[in-house]
């Protein structure tokens, strides 16, 4: 089985972090959402991955060649923005005859079992049921959870179950003789070529689908969502504490990256803080702190502050970008 991921995205409700780096390369507890999405899926024996990048790719590239070198990697450039569909049928050349597919959008962490998800004997799609399912793929599945309707965004939704971005597709060849279909008969919905309409073409050609419903899954494109998806994760690791810093309270879970300096400050719950950082006289809670980053006397909640940031004197909730210096002391 080979994934497709694709990050090609520009990430416009993370900014200011995503004018310098990928949506998919923003951390969370420790790591970037990609390399969460990667872990996932080498754990379930998928090591063969073609990546589709497009806006800051050379870094999507350099992050998964430095940090997976026995990855089975390819990467493709969707040089026009124009849906997921889209993207998907980017790859179409690295897709053999006999190739099944598991379609990961590259800005997303599950909380599912991932090895029933590969092991289903049918294609499928990871589906949660939501309170307002208009801004979402909605599915329509019969009594034994088969796909009969899958509709992009519906005005009207006839179901509450929506897609989370999560494919398992056994016919990859199909699908993209479908797509290609699609983007030659220019059949757009919401002016961008959809995988929901060309997974609708597949099961009216007669495919069968199943719908399999997820506990959560955690769209990354917002700060909010950023922060509680760090401190799911976080409660999720074993929390070590072989680092000692000068009269200093930690609070876990937190994770905190080798070389950083902390001292007369307090911790946690729920923070990440990147390499080489150096924290003082600083309370920090439920918040991410990028690498090389500096703060000093700050009370910071429900914070994102980015990478080679500089921080003085303040007690605020920040949305804080990379190579930003702030000083209010």
């Amino acid at each position: 089985m080979k994934a497709i991921i694709p990050v090609a995205g520009i990430g416009s409700r993370l900014r200011p972090h995503t004018h310098t780096q990928p949506k998919a390369l923003v951390p969370v507890a420790g790591k970037p959402i990609l390399g969460h999405i990667i872990d996932s899926l080498t754990e379930v024996g998928i090591n063969e991955i073609i990546f589709v990048i497009g806006y800051l790719g050379d870094k999507i590239q350099s992050y998964v060649v430095e940090k997976y070198p026995d990855l089975h990697k390819s990467f493709v450039v969707q040089a026009q923005k124009e849906g997921i569909g889209h993207a998907i049928w980017t790859a179409k050349a690295m897709v053999n005859d006999d190739d099944q597919l598991l379609i990961v959008l590259g800005d997303t962490i599950f909380d599912v079992h991932l090895q029933d998800f590969v092991d289903l004997p049918y294609s499928a799609v990871g589906v949660k049921k939501v309170d307002d399912p208009r801004n979402f793929g909605v599915v329509e599945s019969d009594e034994d959870g088969f796909i009969n309707r899958l509709v992009e965004k519906p005005m009207i939704p006839k179901s509450n179950m929506a897609m989370v971005g999560l494919y398992r597709i056994k016919e990859g060849k199909l699908l993209m003789q479908t797509l290609d279909e699609n983007i030659k008969k220019n059949l757009r919905t919401h002016n961008e070529f959809q995988l929901t309409d060309a997974l609708m073409s597949m099961v009216e050609k007669g495919t069968r689908i199943q719908s399999f419903k997820v506990e959560e899954w955690y769209d990354c494109g917002k700060k909010e969502v950023l922060l509680a998806t760090n401190a799911m994760l976080l409660s999720r690791l074993e929390q070590k504490n072989d680092q000692l810093f000068n009269n200093t309270i930690i609070i876990p879970p937190v994770s905190i990256a080798s070389n950083c300096r902390i001292q007369n400050s307090i911790i946690g719950p729920n923070v990440s803080i990147g390499e080489n950082t150096y924290v003082d006289h600083s309370i920090l809670k439920n918040s991410i702190i990028g690498s090389f980053s500096q703060l000093e006397d700050v009370v910071l909640k429900d914070s994102l502050v980015g990478s080679d940031a500089s921080l003085k004197g303040l007690s605020q909730s920040l949305n804080l970008g990379d190579s930003t210096e702030i000083s209010f002391s």
